[in-house]
């Protein structure tokens, strides 16, 4: 069976990358707006009748409206902005989150993609909360890297012209677009300290949670939670320290929808430091809304992955 998508937004950096992904395949027809007509509303409003399943690689604005245009149709939605990550009426589209995940994407006309710095983080968090190892009124930081791909065109030609600094920290009003997904899905009732910044790599992304340890928290209880948690998932692996070496590149998950967890520190000192790895534009973006996207249609869920 083939099942028409249409990306709306695909001339952007997530939105190529989907459909890079999208294209390899024979179960997949792309729904393609004329690029003159890209921009009016009844040219789109035409494309979104025609799929089965929209994906919206939009600003937050713009995936709003997309949602009003297609309101009385039968077309399903994945939104790739930050507009729904909280939206109570919205799927989260983090399979690995919890086990009834899976079957709430299949049967959802609308899911949220995951952002990229929240995958990681989530991934962290949500698992230790459910076990008891972090308190969800516990004061927290996270601190992170990305690939200026994350920063959308402009981000890119600043590093394509030679103008960007070699690494750059942001966020620094603790208001970033990521913290309220973090919290809510993260299961956190105090906000946590989150600091982003961007190197001069292009894909790639290292996100660290680093935690005090006590009697209950050691290392080996936080790496046998997480392990456990995703134990028998596919894109989401829990690995030991001791096969990492001394240093971890933020670009080893690159090229896949794969996200790496582990977690090291020294306990007599009492602290530990969680680290995920995924691609920014894979499993933070584009990968984790073609895995979504094969499971709402029902399809092996690591199909073009």
């Amino acid at each position: 069976m083939t099942y028409s998508v249409f990306i709306d937004g695909e001339a952007g950096t997530t939105g190529l990358q989907i459909r890079e992904r999208l294209e390899r395949r024979d179960d997949i027809r792309l729904v393609q707006v004329d690029p003159a007509r890209r921009k009016e509303t009844a040219a789109r409003a035409e494309a979104f009748a025609r799929a089965d399943i929209a994906i919206l690689c939009l600003p937050d604005d713009a995936a709003r409206e997309a949602v009003e245009l297609t309101r009385d149709m039968d077309v399903r939605l994945i939104d790739a902005s930050t507009a729904h990550r909280i939206d109570p009426d919205w799927v989260f589209g983090f399979a690995e989150l919890a086990p009834e995940m899976r079957e709430r994407i299949a049967a959802a006309r609308h899911v949220s993609n995951p952002g990229c710095y929240s995958t990681g983080a989530i991934a962290m968090i949500a698992p230790l909360v459910a076990a008891g190892l972090i308190e969800e009124t516990e004061a927290l930081s996270v601190h992170a890297v990305s690939g200026y791909t994350g920063g959308g065109k402009a981000l890119v030609a600043e590093y394509d012209a030679g103008t960007a600094p070699a690494h750059f920290v942001y966020g620094l009003n603790q208001r970033h677009k990521h913290i309220p997904e973090i919290m809510t899905h993260g299961g956190l009732l105090m906000q946590p300290v989150f600091a982003p910044s961007v190197g001069s790599f292009a894909q790639g992304m290292a996100v660290q949670l680093p935690l005090h340890l006590d009697d209950d928290r050691s290392i080996g209880a936080l790496h046998q939670a997480l392990a456990d948690h995703y134990a028998g998932q596919e894109f989401v692996q829990v690995v030991r320290a001791d096969t990492l070496g001394a240093r971890i590149d933020p670009q080893d998950m690159n090229g896949t929808n794969r996200m790496r967890i582990s977690v090291h520190g020294d306990e007599d000192g009492g602290c530990a430091l969680i680290v995920a790895v995924l691609d920014n534009l894979g499993k933070g973006a584009s990968g984790a809304a073609v895995q979504n996207m094969n499971i709402m249609l029902g399809l092996p869920e690591g199909l073009g992955l």
